[in-house]
């Protein structure tokens, strides 16, 4: 009888090792820019406020700015260093507890990155629409360390058997789920633009109506109308079997299976952060109603705009629950060992 070598506990694994050397190199990315910004430097840096760009391609006014935000540049440099320290955790100790602190990183990125601005911003920006590049460029390099982390989450974790080829049907249930996630940005979100687009004060006074028109410009209308739900048709893919396997149209890919993380990574941060959004707006709007500030009358008159913060959040955990159902269908059913083995 012949026992095989086992690997040993501490050892990362070489798909670990390489999520982990891209991390550690957005991580030093990232540190080096905020110490720039801390001796001096503004390259990068903006001092834009979402509710009045001023020269937003110039980061309204960044070479002026004095004294950086503890947030922007120490409080940066300091949850830099925390990241790198579940980095080297992860290699040196993979597992249940690896993972999940890589899962947090990269839930915590994605969150700050806030990417629901980048289905707005980014169509209005290439528009034509004066943008702050500055702002999109950070969110973008967030969402990107978010990406890493998640694949850094997946490497260290308890390996599993690999998933038999072929596709494998949802539960009826999460197909549900998938059209609701459909359904919702397209009446809660492109019916109401569309509307006011049009000219007709579905849901808000004809005054912010005019305001809105005034604003922008009919292409950035179009795409700002357009781009989410367009984007939410995209969560088929989680309950079709091109969601699984790439179609006979792709070159060289015909047949083969999709990654995992190519559907969940993308998938799970956008409901993450419709999710946030939504809870952190309606928070915001019932803490003004409280103290005053807002009052009712207002919420009436505007009750489209209201309405749109109910429709990220269930948007939000449609897709939130869509993506679990994928992860369910298409994960393996059981443990890889790190052990060969035993045989006789």
């Amino acid at each position: 009888m012949t026992v095989a070598a086992r690997r040993h506990p501490s050892a990362a694994s070489g798909p670990t090792r390489a999520w982990a050397v891209a991390c550690v190199v957005f991580l030093v990315g990232e540190v080096a820019l905020r110490l720039y910004w801390i001796t001096g430097g503004r390259w990068g840096y903006t001092a834009c406020d979402r509710t009045d760009l001023v020269d937003p391609g110039g980061g309204c006014g960044a070479d002026r700015v004095e004294s950086l935000p503890f947030w922007a540049g120490w409080g940066a440099v300091a949850g830099g260093i925390v990241l790198l320290a579940v980095v080297l955790y992860a290699v040196r100790s993979s597992g249940r507890l690896a993972s999940a602190s890589s899962w947090v990183a990269a839930a915590l990125l994605t969150v700050l990155a806030f990417p629901l601005h980048l289905i707005f911003e980014l169509p209005a920006a290439l528009s034509g629409r004066p943008s702050d590049w500055r702002d999109l460029g950070a969110r973008l390099a967030l969402v990107t360390g978010g990406v890493l982390f998640a694949g850094l989450a997946n490497a260290s974790g308890p390996r599993r058997t690999p998933v038999a080829a072929g596709y494998r049907p949802v539960p009826r249930w999460v197909r549900r789920w998938a059209y609701a996630a459909v359904a919702l940005p397209v009446v809660g979100w492109a019916v109401p633009h569309g509307l006011w687009a049009l000219g007709v004060p579905f849901g808000i006074p004809e005054r912010e109506l005019d305001d809105i028109h005034r604003g922008l410009s009919t292409w950035t209308g179009v795409a700002i109308t357009l781009v989410p739900p367009l984007a939410g048709l995209l969560v088929l893919g989680l309950v079709q079997r091109w969601g699984q396997q790439f179609p006979g149209w792709v070159p060289g890919l015909r047949g083969r299976p999709v990654p995992r993380l190519l559907a969940l990574i993308p998938a799970g941060a956008v409901a993450l952060t419709l999710v946030t959004y939504g809870v952190l707006s309606a928070g915001i709007v019932v803490g003004r109603l409280v103290t005053g500030e807002l009052p009712w009358s207002d919420v009436v008159r505007e009750w489209a705009v209201a309405a749109t913060l109910l429709v990220f959040l269930g948007w939000g955990v449609a897709l939130g629950v869509t993506t679990t159902g994928y992860a369910r269908t298409t994960r393996a059913g059981q443990e890889r060992t790190t052990a060969t083995g035993v045989s006789s």
